[in-house]
């Protein structure tokens, strides 16, 4: 039912500023092309916004953030700065049948480390510290799941720790052999290593002898080459050519992600977590994580990283005393302790590290 305004309404109504329903102001006559052209740019504008923050959601749920730093309890107090912990694993998840025989990644269940590197920024720039695998250090006591028996601290292998209790128990023994406190972890496995090196087109490294390796797979010549993924592959996991074992491994290793930092941060190939770009789509599904890793952190360890490649940090080894020293678990690398006590104060402290 309709009622019929009263003639003092109407007044009302008639003084009222124009409505949606009245004449429109002066600055709302817009030519149709001109209002065309407007909503044209808008969209135009608005499509890559939420096609990025689609890319950006979908990336951030592609993280297996399955760490739990905090595992083990009793850690190091925070230091200053932050330290990554980096992990190359021979992890064969996302590798068929077929590609396990071809990059030589041998058999058997679980994953192992290949690789571990100390990644620490602060005040005083970027260091880059190479953890050899073989290095002896005390893994801290811990439950043996095989036996449900509790386990003394016992000397032992570096990637022993991850053996026995994965990344947790691996993060466990750096904090207590070094003093740092670990505030994030990641770990890439074969098949996202392979991927991520493809994804850029390859890496350039130049060899100064030929590397040829049975177990690896590694077949290189001396000189300079673009290394795809699987001739990557072989050559940082390769150290039955290295005089020093586990040392020249490691070296090596710096060596091929320094040169994978700084390709991989061109344009057209940038790795850079928050650009959402080819080669971190082709690493993400290997990429294991801490609990409280974002994509953001992701890119500030990627950008550290760079920074050592671009040669405003410092890669080290961590000072030694004895190479292929003989021990009921086999040759280990056993760490100087009055250099590598001080090197790990200087990273805790944030210091220059000499």
């Amino acid at each position: 039912m309709t009622y019929p305004l009263d003639q003092d309404a109407r007044e009302r109504f008639a003084e009222r500023p124009s409505s949606r329903y009245g004449p429109r102001r002066a600055h709302a006559r817009r030519p149709k092309k001109r209002r065309r052209l407007r909503r044209a740019l808008l969209v135009l504008l608005g499509v890559p916004l939420v096609a990025a923050g689609g890319t950006y959601g979908w990336a951030e749920t592609r993280l297996q953030r399955d760490v739990d730093l905090a595992a083990y309890g009793e850690r190091p107090a925070p230091g200053k700065g932050t330290n990554y912990l980096v992990v190359g694993s021979d992890s064969r998840e996302g590798l068929s049948e077929d590609d396990v025989k071809d990059l030589h990644a041998g058999g058997g269940g679980g994953r192992r480390t290949d690789s571990m590197m100390l990644l620490h920024t602060g005040a005083n720039g970027t260091s880059m510290v190479s953890l050899p695998r073989d290095s002896w250090v005390t893994v801290p006591g811990r439950l043996d799941t095989s036996t449900g028996k509790t386990k003394r601290p016992e000397g032992d292998k570096l990637n022993a720790a991850f053996a026995y209790g994965g990344p947790e128990l691996l993060v466990h023994t750096v904090e207590k052999n070094t003093g740092l406190r670990i505030d994030h972890y990641a770990e890439i496995g074969f098949a996202g290593f392979v991927n991520i090196v493809d994804a850029i087109g390859g890496v350039r490294m130049c060899l100064d002898r030929d590397i040829k390796d049975e177990k690896s797979g590694a077949d290189l010549r001396k000189g300079c080459h673009t290394l795809n993924g699987k001739q990557a592959l072989a050559y940082v996991r390769q150290r039955h050519q290295e005089r020093e074992g586990d040392l020249g491994r490691s070296r090596n290793q710096q060596k091929f992600l320094s040169a994978l930092a700084q390709q991989a941060a061109r344009p057209g190939t940038l790795f850079d977590p928050l650009e959402i770009g080819p080669a971190v789509r082709a690493g993400l599904d290997t990429l294991v994580v801490d609990e409280d890793m974002s994509l953001r952190d992701l890119s500030r360890m990627f950008r550290a990283a760079q920074s050592v490649a671009g040669g405003k940090g410092r890669q080290i080894n961590v000072p030694v005393s004895g190479i292929g020293v003989p021990t009921p678990k086999g040759n280990v690398l056993k760490w100087d302790p009055k250099r590598s006590a001080r090197l790990f104060e200087d990273l805790r402290l944030d210091r220059p590290v000499t």
